[in-house]
């Protein structure tokens, strides 16, 4: 089967400094994430992602990272940073994530054995979602661990866009694709020296894997 027609979305997550958002815009990324959540390595403050906001190329999104945080808190990420898109890895409910009128996806914890049963159990749950991010931390957990999950429990049934996440590299997002066939991939140590700190071969080579599964035909 060609997947010729279809273009996989690429987002380069945990970014930390101006210099790697500038490549990964030249790279031709689709989105980049600034995390905010309390136990990540890669948090950043409100003024920083804005700083680094500056850095992105026209077109290319920004997606502000939240797990719990506080309502006020969220809002001064969107006042200041303006992303056009909002990530909960937490235990927000649809009302929450929807309150700040800005469009969001809500990440799975694959890590706690989610079946392909659940997809509508999460569309009836997250009526107000754009997508789902699938990600192999488990409940309480945030994302960027660099664990991969078993990518047959995807569930096959989602008519919302997903997005696959969870230990992905250069060395495995090609099958990952190929296998799922996600309306986007989501890569944060995969392509990392250390926490928040980006390689540009490997975040050069993750695009051209993207792109070769995106022209493979089986």
């Amino acid at each position: 089967m060609s997947r010729t027609p279809f273009r996989t979305r690429i987002k380069f997550c945990g970014l930390t400094r101006p210099g790697d958002v500038r490549l990964a815009s030249e790279l031709g990324v689709d989105a980049v994430g600034f995390v905010f959540a309390e136990s990540s390595p890669r948090k950043l403050k409100a003024e920083e992602a804005r700083a680094m906001r500056h850095a992105l190329a026209p077109l290319v999104d920004a997606v502000a990272l939240f797990m719990n945080n506080p309502l006020e808190e969220v809002r001064e990420v969107v006042r200041q940073v303006r992303p056009s898109l909002l990530q909960f890895h937490g235990d927000e409910d649809d009302a929450f994530c929807r309150g700040f009128g800005v469009p969001y996806m809500k990440a799975v914890p694959m890590g706690d054995g989610i079946s392909a049963d659940d997809a509508m159990g999460l569309h009836r749950r997250f009526p107000g979602a754009a997508g789902f991010l699938f990600d192999s931390h488990g409940k309480g957990e945030g994302g960027g661990s660099g664990r991969t999950f078993d990518w047959t429990r995807v569930p096959a049934n989602m008519y919302k866009p997903f997005v696959l996440a969870g230990g992905l590299s250069q060395d495995n997002v090609f099958d990952a694709i190929c296998k799922t066939m996600p309306w986007g991939v989501d890569v944060s140590s995969g392509i990392e020296t250390s926490a928040g700190v980006k390689d540009g071969d490997r975040m050069r080579r993750f695009v051209e894997e993207v792109r070769r599964a995106d022209c493979h035909v089986d």
